[in-house]
């Protein structure tokens, strides 16, 4: 390919979008999938805010250790007003494929979404593969809305106006806490979801079709998986929440996918599963783009619009407008 030659050209990409990949692809880096998982996390950090917008200011931030079940304490990070009376509030869960991602990675997002929204966010730091295998990411996820729902009013939050989010593979962890919610008797308000995993197997169209990417590609995808689960396990709904067997009475959904994604199927998918068992869904699809979208709000209107999208539901859900 000539050095003039587009990128996915058979790909409707935006211009912006375009010249991201074109950067990307200039720079040279070793892809994640290449490097030990140490390494992979280290250059994403690294990486992670070259494309992010300017950090909202947020008058109250406080870092937190949340209790999960085996004694261990999970770091988090509360963005929330100054105000005396309670915030409603929103569980992050960053993407990552389960094996990188972290407060740092993601703070920028949840600086923005709280600043769009007026609504608290806590950003989680779950415990990350290899070391720590499936199901230890649901767990700690799980832990820490069950442990914010009980302490909300010692952190000035509303206990009676939650909702849980996330990214990728914190939207698959944002899916199956919105089921054990539902289960646990826990009502929460939304799930906000951008381009959630949702299936066992990875099969769907949209995975063969982006098979080589752009952004996430297979090879990506079986790097992380590979290193967070085990083949057998791959049909427990923890994973793979349209597996859920019943979904019926759980949280409203937000929905935001990217179109070229190899999970735009996935997220289309845990939509029309919520739809069927009469669960409120907002989907929208952002067209032009790929995977990530959402931390590329300098270089990308749709991530933009996707961050106000994203707090528009929320203040609707937490009554905050």
């Amino acid at each position: 390919m000539s050095a003039f030659a587009p990128l996915f050209p058979d790909l409707a990409l935006t211009a912006q979008m375009r010249a991201v990949l074109s950067g990307m692809a200039r720079a040279a880096r070793p892809p994640l999938h290449t490097l030990s998982p140490a390494a992979a996390r280290a250059a994403y950090e690294a990486g992670a805010g070259v494309l992010e917008i300017t950090p909202a200011a947020v008058p109250r931030i406080e870092e937190l250790r949340i209790p999960a079940r085996d004694g261990a304490l999970l770091p988090a990070r509360l963005y929330a007003g100054s105000g005396q009376s309670a915030q409603p509030a929103l569980l992050y869960l960053h993407g990552g494929g389960f094996t990188i991602g972290s407060i740092a990675t993601h703070d920028v997002l949840c600086r923005e979404l709280a600043h769009l929204s007026g609504a608290a966010v806590v950003s989680l730091d779950y415990r990350l593969a290899p070391e720590h295998r499936f199901p230890v990411a649901s767990n700690d996820s799980w832990d820490a809305l069950a442990w914010l729902a009980a302490h909300a009013g010692e952190l000035r939050l509303d206990p009676a106006r939650l909702a849980v989010g996330g990214d990728s593979a914190g939207g698959t962890l944002a899916a199956v806490c919105a089921v054990m919610a539902r289960d646990a008797g826990l009502k929460l308000a939304l799930q906000l979801l951008f381009y959630p995993g949702t299936t066992a197997h990875q099969d769907t169209p949209s995975h063969a079709r982006f098979a080589d990417g752009p952004i996430l590609d297979k090879a990506s995808i079986d790097w992380f998986f590979g290193n967070y689960i085990a083949p057998g396990q791959r049909e427990d709904w923890r994973f793979a929440p349209l597996l859920a067997p019943d979904v019926e009475g759980v949280a409203p959904a937000w929905i935001g996918l990217a179109e070229f994604d190899p999970l735009v199927d996935e997220g289309i998918a845990w939509a029309d599963r919520l739809r069927m068992a009469g669960v409120a869904v907002d989907l929208d699809i952002y067209r032009g783009v790929t995977h990530e979208f959402i931390k590329m709000g300098r270089a990308l209107p749709e991530a933009r619009q996707a961050h106000r999208d994203a707090a528009r539901a929320l203040r609707a859900a937490l009554e905050l407008e």
